[in-house]
Parts: structure tokens; sequence; C-alpha cells
């Protein structure tokens, strides 16, 4: 073969090799997804590279606005976003051949909603309300406004304009703020108070629950949606008062008008109410008083010390550690049978199986009217028949041998005589004797003056 055509034949495979090596050169497809997490397009947001790409062997990413900002990984994870805008996302892929192919993908980040409001009340709280609202939501496009019961009931402005409640209660206000693609929603509610309703109750004092003339009475306001009162009292004093819960004295026997006037701003009520008080008779009547055996007031089951003037039973555990003057009856029984029973003086108990009493005053008894031979007398019907002092002035209380004695169970009713240490005079009047054991105990009715 000569050398021309040598050279020709090896032309001619350089030519063909180049042509097959060409011709096996592997194609690329760039390819990838988006995937935003949550479907949450307001930042922060989290998306998701799906690597799709075809025929390549390395890739350069580019992250425009997100951390990372590169990535050559072939799935470079998760990319954040903090910042609102509109991002490029750029896929570079090759192979060993050299090929290369670019794809782009733009994302668009959404400012993040943060929905809310300030309501501002015009005036006071009472019907009618009217409110403006300070719209303070950051990221939103659009507003739907909700207002339960309200003058309108809705809007779909930035900023909604007056909006009047007419009926009291809580009324919820509603947004829903959007930016197209998500939506949030924030409420709150105004309280609207009712219309103005005057009202108060009538408590007297503890020492005057007899309404008993002079009473004092303590007046509890229970209106609604008021804010200021007058009080009128013609037969009263005060005769005028504008206190919220004011105190009051009434001093002749009668039916009473106790006038109330409340108020606020934009609305009145008025109520009148009346009170009956009775003239004083100086007697105080107390009925069903349960008295302990000595046992039962040691075990601080039921005591056996009772006081007129608080109208309380104390047993052992109960006594006023600082000062027993209060205690002004004793009852001593020396055993459930009820063979051995007396009233005794305060100051005297620490002699039957009691522990003494601090500052005890004394008590003068008058346990058995039909030995005492002092002259003092009440009869049983003449203590369920009295009705005022006249009786109990009338009666010489004083103790001698025959009348502390003690009594027995045997004579029921059986009425008892005494005057406390302050000189009120008094009976007791007791119906029955309980046999239970430990709680064993009596059942007294009292009447005693007041002063």
């Amino acid at each position: 073969m000569g050398q021309g055509v040598k050279y020709m034949v090896f032309g001619l495979l350089t030519v063909l090799v180049l042509s097959c090596a060409k011709e096996i050169a592997l194609p690329i497809k760039a390819d990838f997804e988006v995937e935003v997490l949550d479907n949450d397009y307001s930042v922060p947001v989290r998306v998701m590279i799906h690597n799709k790409a075809e025929g390549a062997d390395t890739f350069q990413w580019t992250f425009e606005g997100g951390k990372p900002a590169t990535s050559t990984d072939r799935n470079p994870g998760t990319i954040m976003y903090a910042r609102a805008g509109e991002y490029a996302i750029s896929m570079k892929a090759s192979n060993r051949d050299g090929v290369q192919e670019v794809k782009r993908f733009d994302l668009f980040i959404d400012e993040a909603i943060v929905p809310g409001f300030i309501i501002n009340l015009e005036g006071d709280e009472y019907v009618p309300v009217s409110i403006s609202i300070q719209n303070t939501t950051r990221g939103a496009t659009t507003y739907n406004w909700t207002f339960t019961e309200g003058v309108p009931s809705k809007s779909d402005a930035r900023t909604p304009g007056k909006i009047v409640f007419q009926e009291p209660g809580d009324h919820v206000i509603k947004l829903e703020a959007g930016n197209g693609r998500e939506t949030h929603i924030f409420t709150d509610t105004v309280t609207v108070a009712s219309d103005v309703f005057a009202d108060f109750a009538i408590e007297p004092v503890f020492e005057d629950d007899d309404f008993q003339v002079p009473v004092t009475l303590n007046l509890v306001n229970k209106s609604k949606s008021a804010t200021d009162f007058e009080w009128t009292f013609q037969t009263a004093e005060p005769a005028f008062s504008t206190e919220t819960d004011p105190t009051i004295i009434i001093t002749e026997p009668g039916q009473h008008q106790l006038k109330l006037r409340a108020f606020n701003s934009k609305r009145s009520h008025t109520i009148i109410k009346e009170v009956t008080v009775f003239g004083n008779t100086n007697l105080k009547i107390l009925e069903n008083v349960e008295l302990g055996i000595s046992s039962s007031h040691n075990s601080n089951l039921k005591g056996a010390l009772y006081s007129t003037i608080t109208r309380q039973v104390y047993d052992a555990a109960s006594v006023p550690l600082d000062d027993g003057s209060i205690i002004d009856i004793a009852f001593f029984a020396l055993n459930q049978d009820f063979n051995f029973n007396k009233f005794v003086s305060p100051n005297a108990i620490q002699d039957y199986t009691f522990d003494p009493i601090p500052n005890a005053k004394h008590t003068k008894f008058i346990n058995l009217q039909e030995s005492c031979e002092c002259g003092a007398s009440l009869s049983v019907e003449e203590f369920d028949t009295m009705e005022d002092d006249s009786l109990l002035i009338a009666l010489g209380i004083d103790e001698t041998m025959g009348g502390i004695q003690d009594f027995d169970h045997t004579v029921v009713p059986r009425i008892v005589l005494f005057e406390t240490w302050d000189g009120r005079k008094g009976a007791i009047k007791i119906k029955e004797f309980v046999q239970a054991g430990t709680n064993s105990h009596i059942v007294v009715d009292i009447k005693v003056q007041k002063q």
C-alpha cells in the first residue's frame, strides 16, 4: 500500500472513532421538585428539594435568599427562608462527558401573617356601646371581620368604621386575615353591660335581727350596671347617702320606706323597699339550744357552755382563751341518765369537771324554784306567753342554798331562772332530756333581757 493510501485510511479511522464517541455520550435531564413543608408559604418557610435529574453525576445548587445558599449534594435536604420575597432556585447538572443542563424554579415567600387588633371603647360599657377597631395585623392583604350582634355585623375593610352593640352581654369580634394562600384568625370580646337595675338587700346587724328599735340596718347594694347611687330615708339616720352600701339606724317602730336610685352616664333606675320595725320588748328569744353533758363537752362533741350575747354554744376546745366573759350560762350533767343536773356560774365550772374559763363572770341561777325560798317564781305558761321583759323585771334573782341545788329529769318542762353579771335577767325552759351516750344533751329555750 502506498504512503498516501496509508494516511487516507488512518484519517478515515480517526473520523469513524470520533463519530462513534459522539454517538455514545449520555444525555442529561436537569429536573427537581420543590416541596414547601406544611404548605406554609409564610416566613419562616422550609423547603424540601427532591432531585429528579437523569444522566447527571454532579450537581451545583443555588438557593437565592435561602440557608444554605449553595450545595453540591445530590439531595440538598431542607432549605430555610427567613424573609419574604421572590427567590430563584437553580440546579446545574453535569456528567463525566462534560454535558450540562440547568433548571430554574422561582419561589414566592410570603410575609408571616400576624393577625391582631385593639378594641377602643367610645364612652362607657353600658348599652348602647360604640367601638372602633385599631388593626395591628401584619402580613395580610385581605380582611374579613365578623361582629356578633353588632351593627354592622361584617366588614372587609382593613380598618372598619364604628360598630354599635345594642344588646348586653359578651360579643365576639373575629378577624380572618389572609394573603391569598392562607388565612389566620384572631378573636377578642367586647362586654356590654346590661341596662341599669337597682336592687338591694336589708340586713340587720347581729344584735338587731329581731328588728326591734333601735335597729341598725346594713343595706347591701345588689344593683347592676350602675356607677353612682342616691339613697333616701325619710325616717332613718342618715336621711340621705351616696355610699354604695350605707348603714342606717331606725328608732321608731312602724313601716319605713328605703329608696335607692342607681344610675350611670346613660340611664337610671329607682327602687323602693319597705321594712317593718317593731317596738322594743327588751327581750331576746333563743330557741332549741342544745347543751351537752360533761363528757360530751370535754370530748368536744357538744358544748355545755352558752353565750346569750353571741348566741353560740362552746365546747372545751372552743372556749375563748383570751377572754371568756361572754359566756354566761354553764350546764353540768353528771351522766346520760340525767339524775344529777344543774346550771352553774361560769366562774365556778372548774368545780364540775370543766377547765376554768379565762376572765369568767358570775351568773346567778335558781335551778329549783320550788325550794329556793327567795320569792322568785315563773311558771311554764308565763314563760311561753312572755313577749316582753315585764315579768323578768319584777323577779328578784337571789341565790339560796335551796335554789342552787341540782335537779333530775323527772320534771319536764322545767324553768330555771338566772341573772348575768351585767344585770340581765332571764329564764331557761328545759324542753327535753336526750339520752344518746356521749352525745346526750338537753334542749332548751331561753328568754333574756337585752339590757
